[in-house]
């Protein structure tokens, strides 16, 4: 008996990979659930364009129990950030500060990119072959490249160290793959008060100093610098999952055409947003029914875009030739114009392009590790150098075991500190204090 109760255990720890990490993630969103209340209406992909352009969609953090959550995961300053401050002149004035410091000619920004992204990915080493996490990889990049774009001069590296910390830890947080570390976070914001005289655009002036110190890091050097990192994992996780349309890009550096249909599809297949919700401010109308003000709208990417398509879960550019983005009914990659739109959706396509050319120049990558739209594995690949002819055979194969392994205590710490903070934002109560302080 005593031997048969050991081969048992021994089998489920054998096959923990294959099982254990599904039904922590289950467990934990009953946790999430059971804390934050099942609130919310979920937007049918049929109505999925019609109410996110609503004029009133446009609520975005007060009166939803589930924004406590999110401001605890943005903190500091999530009052102030521009996706979560509630529309107004105050929200005008911010957007338009931060589309001020984007906009740059496409020649300028393909330039900038090119000179950030040479800086960095120079510095990468990978002898003969290395295994490393794009998402690691790729933060230094954005935080340099959103620092010259605020500052107008190139990034030191003290910033720099600051900036990926700081993202690092947001993202970490917001994956419940650990806790929020707070005073990790405050470094940047000492450093951003320092320098807040420094930045050569005028800054909102609506807010006060230390809310345009808030304003700085939680757009630029938390959600520009998060976003496109993982962005530019998925991209390059795919790159490494196909390698014949890695092999054409590589061979093809200024085929954009051909580009914009490998990064259309990336982000059809792997949206940077799974759930996002807004709180109408008044009635919605639809053909069958009327959403009530005040109900909080669940929007699911994923859903919305695979909706109506072909082999949804397939990789596939080809499904993109003769057939534009724009003209795709159930592709929204950036938000819509008429609500909150991505104020770097002109730009994130163009700098994409310029880092993917000046990685695929200098590297040829493969991968084994799994692939899903949150990548919580931060995009584990091997990487050699361009026109290297090792085998990563049994690089591959190792890195196949580590990430089924990694998953299972993954998902363990997920359930733990997602619990835990979960919990904690509840306690503080962040953004519903805010507003019963009568502060917008």
């Amino acid at each position: 008996m005593k031997r048969l109760v050991l081969a048992g255990a021994a089998g489920l720890i054998a096959t923990s990979p294959r099982w254990l990490p599904g039904r922590v993630v289950a467990l934990r969103n009953r946790i999430f659930a059971l804390v934050n209340g099942d609130e919310g209406y979920q937007v049918p992909v049929e109505d999925f364009r019609r109410v996110y352009a609503d004029p009133a969609a446009d609520g975005r953090s007060e009166g939803a129990a589930l924004s406590d959550l999110f401001w605890y995961w943005l903190a500091p300053g999530p009052q102030v950030h521009q996706e979560h401050l509630e529309p107004g002149p105050r929200y005008d004035e911010v957007a338009k500060t931060t589309r001020n410091i984007l906009v740059k000619s496409k020649a300028e920004s393909q330039a900038l990119t090119e000179r950030v992204a040479a800086r960095v990915l120079d510095r990468i080493e990978t002898g003969p072959g290395r295994l490393i996490r794009l998402r690691d990889e790729m933060m230094p990049v954005w935080a340099e490249l959103y620092y010259e774009l605020v500052f107008g001069e190139p990034c030191p590296a003290e910033a720099r160290d600051l900036i990926v910390g700081h993202a690092d830890d947001v993202v970490s947080a917001l994956k419940c793959v650990r806790p929020r570390n707070m005073r990790r976070r405050a470094r940047l914001t000492a450093y951003l008060r320092r320098r807040l005289d420094d930045v050569p655009h005028p800054l909102p002036s609506q807010l006060t100093r230390e809310e345009q110190v808030f304003y700085l890091q939680g757009t630029f050097f938390n959600t520009a610098v998060v976003q496109m990192s993982e962005a530019m994992a998925h991209l390059l996780m795919v790159l490494a999952e196909h390698p014949q349309v890695q092999r054409r890009l590589a061979e093809n550096p200024d085929d954009d055409e051909y580009f914009d249909r490998v990064l259309d599809e990336c982000l059809r297949t792997y949206p940077l947003f799974g759930i996002a919700h807004r709180i109408s401010t008044g009635d919605i109308e639809l053909a069958d029914r009327t959403i009530d003000a005040g109900t909080v709208l669940l929007f699911s990417y994923p859903e919305f875009h695979h909706a109506g398509v072909d082999r949804a879960d397939e990789f596939d550019p080809e499904r993109w030739a003769g057939c534009p983005a724009h003209q795709q009914r159930n592709f929204l990659p950036f938000g819509v114009a008429q609500n909150r739109p991505c104020p770097a959706r002109g730009l994130a396509p163009v700098t994409m392009r310029v880092v993917t050319r000046e990685f695929l120049r200098r590297f040829t990558l493969a991968t084994s590790a799994a692939h899903t739209r949150s990548i919580p594995n931060r995009g584990p690949v091997f990487v050699t150098p361009r026109g290297s002819r090792r085998n990563p055979r049994t690089a591959l194969a190792y890195l196949a075991v580590r990430d089924r392994w990694e998953d299972v205590w993954r998902s363990l710490a997920q359930l733990v500190f997602g619990t835990y903070m979960v919990l904690d934002a509840r306690r503080l109560r962040l953004c519903t204090k805010h507003f019963q302080g009568g502060t917008r």
